[in-house]
């Protein structure tokens, strides 16, 4: 093989997958596309192995996360980006090994951060209740 069919088979490769409309050992998922191995998801695109996921998109591992975009190994992350090995996220991004965090960019290993000031635990969820009935 040489350089040009290579590219040539790479990009065919490319096509076809980009193409692919159809989910793969899925169970019970709805309007989702291009998903792989994942159970009872909606609305969803281009997720391996998630449970749960509402409106969330390439993504491998997460369970009940909603419009959510390119996490790995999250659980009930809402509305983060780019996340990975983290739990109950608020509108976070770039956080790793974090839980309990609302609106932080860039954390790892933090819990009960807001916008990424430290919090303790009752202050945290008192402050983030009131910020999700404002924000909607």
């Amino acid at each position: 093989m040489n350089r040009q069919e290579y590219e040539r088979t790479f990009r065919e490769l490319l096509r076809s997958y980009t193409e692919r409309a159809g989910n793969e050992s899925c169970i019970e998922c709805h309007d989702c596309e291009r998903c792989t191995d994942c159970t009872f998801c909606s609305r969803s695109d281009h997720l391996v192995r998630c449970h749960y996921c509402v409106a969330t998109q390439q993504s491998i591992d997460c369970i009940h996360c909603h419009q959510s975009r390119d996490l790995i190994s999250c659980t009930h992350c809402n509305h983060c980006e780019r996340c990975a090995q983290s739990a109950y996220l608020e509108r976070c991004v770039d956080c790793a090994d974090c839980s309990y965090c609302f609106g932080c960019v860039g954390l790892s290993g933090k819990e009960f951060h807001i916008l990424n000031e430290p919090y303790d635990r009752s202050s945290y969820f008192k402050l983030t209740a009131q910020l999700a009935k404002q924000l909607g």
